[in-house]
C-alpha cells in the first residue's frame, strides 16, 4: 500500500503519533509532551540529539499548538485515517445482526493487526480511533469489543486502548488464508497513483 498523501500532495505525517499524543490531546499536554521531546532530540544534546527528528518536533507542535492550523490539520488527519485503515464497506458492517457483528468483529481484528505490524512501539488504538478509522459510531462497536475481549482476542491496554492478542492475530490470519490466495477479507485502497492509472 503507498504512502497517504496529505492535501498539498507531499507524503501524510501523523503529528498525533510523532509526539506520541491521542488526537483529543489537550494544549497543555501538547506543549508538555513536546518539551519532553524537543529536549531528548535537541540537536545540542550529545547523547540523543537528532536535528531531523527535532525538527518535525518543532512542526508538529507549531502545527497542533496553533487553534486554526490545528483545526484544518484535524480534517486531513481524519481523511488520512480512513484511508489508510479502511478494511471493509462501512455500510454493511453497520447494519444489525450476526453477520454485521462479525464483519464488525473481522474489521476491530485487521485494524489492530495492521497498527501492531506498522507500529509495534504503540500497537493499540482506543474507541474513538476505531471509531474514526472503520467510520462507524462507538455504540455499534462495543458489542464486538465486548465479545473480541471475552475471546481474548484482543486485551485492554494503556489509556482505555485495546490490542491484538496472539489469538486475535492468529484468527485475523486464519480469515485471509479462508478467503483464498491473494485475497483478503479486508479490502485495503490501492496506492494513489494505482487508483489514478
Amino acid at each position: 500500500m503507498g504512502k497517504v498523501e496529505a492535501m498539498s500532495g507531499e507524503p501524510f505525517v501523523d503529528y498525533y503519533e510523532l509526539l506520541q499524543l491521542s488526537p483529543t490531546a489537550e494544549t497543555d499536554t501538547i506543549q508538555r509532551v513536546f518539551r519532553l521531546l524537543a529536549q531528548r532530540y535537541h540537536p545540542d544534546n550529545r547523547q540523543t540529539g537528532n536535528e531531523q527528528m527535532f525538527q518535525s518536533l518543532l512542526k508538529a507542535y507549531q502545527v497542533l499548538s496553533d487553534p486554526v492550523e490545528r483545526a484544518a490539520y484535524d480534517v486531513e488527519h481524519r481523511e488520512a485515517k480512513r484511508v489508510h485503515w479502511q478494511v471493509f464497506d462501512q455500510q454493511s458492517a453497520m447494519a444489525s445482526g450476526p453477520e454485521a457483528e462479525k464483519r464488525k468483529r473481522e474489521g476491530i481484528l485487521g485494524v489492530l493487526y495492521r497498527k501492531r505490524q506498522m507500529q509495534p512501539q504503540q500497537p493499540g488504538m482506543n474507541l474513538r480511533e476505531l471509531e474514526d478509522v472503520l467510520n462507524i459510531p462507538k455504540e455499534h462497536l462495543e458489542f464486538a469489543i465486548w465479545f473480541l475481549k471475552e475471546s481474548q482476542s484482543i486485551k485492554p491496554g494503556d489509556n482505555g486502548r485495546v490490542l491484538i492478542t496472539v489469538k486475535g492475530a492468529e484468527e485475523y490470519e486464519a480469515l485471509t488464508t479462508a478467503s483464498g490466495p491473494g485475497k483478503s477479507v479486508f479490502m485495503l485502497p490501492a496506492p494513489k497513483d494505482a487508483r489514478a492509472s
